[in-house]
């Protein structure tokens, strides 16, 4: 999942592209444990 969102960041594609054949998990998931992160201050 992590990898997920660190590819969506640094390709710059929107979420609803992600690939999910490249095994990353879904477009929603890693949007939402990134948001949660966020608000946990973990990348304060």
């Amino acid at each position: 999942m992590l990898e997920g969102i660190a590819f969506v960041l640094s390709t710059g594609i929107g979420w609803a592209k992600l690939p999910v054949e490249l095994g990353y998990g879904s477009d929603w998931t890693c949007w939402r444990r990134l948001h949660e992160r966020a608000e946990a201050g973990v990348f304060d």
